[in-house]
């Protein structure tokens, strides 16, 4: 199957699900619906023959000789840009605004709000960058420590950039000249109840702009709407979820009413806003030893993140459109 005739059909093939997906998004309200919009000429094995080749293979084939030392795969990103890009121009309808305010020319630690157990958010603005400033500029994004202990999870997910969330490995990552997404809010982002969809929570202890002042690195905060609504949670359960190693179980508009169609991330409509790299103090060494000077930044940075936050939702039509 050529590139093209691939583009094709994962076109065709994802178009009708989401036909399919509003389809039954409706049926759970208890909306009247027209019969699914499912084209009937896709050529579904081929399809299926496509995605085995393209992604089937995530974190279990041998170490390429690009593998870097953090995981990132070149040969993967290549694989799985054809979804990357459908799912940034055509499933989401990505608006970004502000990417000439990120430097081409250094390390960047970006801090971002939180959504969602699925690092779509992460994966969704390191793509971005890169398209923008190129395969060396990709930045790594920050995942939690509970994503790590899934099944497979963790090599897939370090082969397109992903590395543990942790202090060492940030200092790693920027000391190499990698540029870096955090998202100070933790698992607390992203466990945000709809109600609570976007107002942002606290930034742990000032990790981040510690780190930045440390590792001598602008700091660009940025702005993620309409991550929080690809799958909405609506309630969460704990109890059965810290039996299988989870912080919880999220319940959804179409998990798990949906089945395996619930995991689905929503067509929501996105707008991704970087803002203005803040200005360093001068003397960052000294200045990541002062705890009162280093909190007071953090609140700054968690301001200028929520600012960001409610300027895209102004700018965003709704959240389907």
């Amino acid at each position: 199957m050529s590139g093209a005739e691939s583009g094709d059909l994962w076109t065709e093939a994802l178009g009708g699900l989401r036909a399919e997906l509003r389809r039954r998004l409706a049926q759970v309200r208890g909306e009247e619906v027209e019969p699914a919009a499912v084209e009937a000429g896709v050529d579904w094995l081929a399809l299926l023959e496509d995605v085995r080749r393209r992604f089937g293979q995530l974190g279990m084939r041998e170490r390429s000789g690009e593998v870097d030392d953090f995981g990132l795969d070149p040969e993967t990103i290549r694989s799985a840009r054809l979804l990357l890009d459908f799912l940034i121009k055509r499933w989401w309808r990505i608006e970004v605004l502000g990417l000439e305010h990120v430097p081409d020319d250094r390390a960047v630690l970006f801090v971002a709000n939180h959504s969602g157990l699925l690092p779509w958010d992460g994966l969704a603005l390191a793509e971005i960058v890169a398209a923008r400033h190129g395969e060396r500029q990709r930045p790594r994004f920050l995942i939690a420590d509970w994503l790590i202990t899934l099944p497979f999870v963790q090599p897939a997910l370090a082969r397109l950039g992903g590395v543990r969330a942790c202090r060492e490995n940030a200092e790693r990552l920027l000391g190499a000249g990698h540029s870096v997404v955090a998202f100070p809010e933790g698992v607390k982002g992203a466990a945000k109840t709809f109600r609570d969809r976007y107002r942002l929570q606290r930034f742990g202890r000032g990790g981040a702009v510690r780190l930045a002042l440390e590792a001598g690195v602008p700091v660009v905060p940025v702005a993620i709407v309409g991550a929080e609504e690809t799958h909405p949670i609506l309630f969460k359960v704990e109890t059965p979820a810290r039996a299988l190693g989870l912080p919880f179980l999220p319940v959804t508009p179409t998990f798990p009413w949906l089945g395996p169609l619930g995991a689905l991330p929503l067509p929501s409509k996105w707008v991704i806003s970087f803002g203005e790299p803040l200005a360093s103090t001068g003397r960052e060494t000294e200045a990541a030893a002062d705890d009162l000077l280093v909190a007071r930044l953090t609140e700054e940075l968690r301001g200028e993140v929520q600012r960001l936050v409610r300027e895209a939702l102004r700018v965003r039509q709704g959240v389907f459109t």
